[in-house]
């Protein structure tokens, strides 16, 4: 059941809170709700914003690939200076 709720709050405050919430795609009232969720060890009630949520296609992929040697950071990290520094990497 919702109800509704009064905050007294700076201008400025509620101003800011209203751009960042139009920027992540979500209400005013998503934020207030997701934070005291948030307070009380509770998930929201509404999941991520759709720009953070993963595609089910990505869900689809997760593990597909083995872990090993040559796809850790470090190997990545080589990749990276042997392409761009156009020389193979010590």
């Amino acid at each position: 059941m919702q109800t509704k709720l009064t905050l007294r709050l700076d201008e400025d405050l509620i101003e800011d809170a209203k751009i960042y919430a139009a920027r992540h795609g979500r209400s005013l009232s998503q934020l207030v709700a997701d934070y005291f969720a948030a307070l009380a060890g509770r998930k929201p009630n509404d999941t991520e914003p759709a720009d953070v949520r993963p595609s089910p296609l990505t869900d689809s992929l997760v593990g597909l690939l083995r872990r090993d040697d040559t796809c850790g950071p470090d190997a990545y990290l080589d990749h990276l200076r042997t392409k761009h520094l156009h020389r193979e990497v010590q």
